[in-house]
């Protein structure tokens, strides 16, 4: 099954991928190498706002990085045209909007690596940071960026 026929059977369209909001382009190529600019937590509803710990839940969360991943994923489509293309999803780094005291930023992140996983199954398979900020941009509660391998 081609990750665009995985998207369609857990119900995911992707969205048209994000512009740049300032001084930087949403993805580069070098050689075989993809490198997609933090996706934010954003879906059909706008974007997905608040403080881990504060006035989101785990799973809200979960669900933030989520949508962070179908917004890399929507990058990566603009960027080699066809998902397959994808060999590799080889880094994640994701940032979480949350009080000093949440430790669950791992399992917040997971929303994103689960979905690398669901839709391109052990190539989606990557290595990974996950750390708390105190402020994100415009507010949202989770960013993603990643590092692709593309045939």
């Amino acid at each position: 099954m081609s990750p665009e026929d995985k998207l369609e059977s857990l119900g995911i369209t992707l969205p048209e991928p994000a512009k740049a909001v300032a001084n930087y382009v949403p993805f580069v190529i070098s050689g075989n190498m993809l490198f997609v600019s933090g996706q934010i937590s954003m879906g059909n509803d706008g974007l997905v706002k608040g403080c881990l710990g504060k006035n989101m839940t785990t799973e809200d969360g979960q669900a933030a990085a989520r949508l962070c991943g179908i917004n890399l994923l929507a990058q990566c489509k603009a960027a080699v045209g066809d998902l397959s293309k994808i060999k590799r999803v080889v880094k994640l780094g994701g940032f979480v909007n949350a009080t000093p005291d949440f430790i669950e930023v791992p399992q917040v992140i997971n929303g994103c690596s689960d979905l690398m996983v669901e839709v391109l199954g052990d190539a989606g398979r990557h290595a990974r940071s996950a750390v708390a900020c105190p402020t994100l941009p415009l507010g949202v509660a989770v960013e993603v960026d990643g590092v692709f391998e593309i045939a």
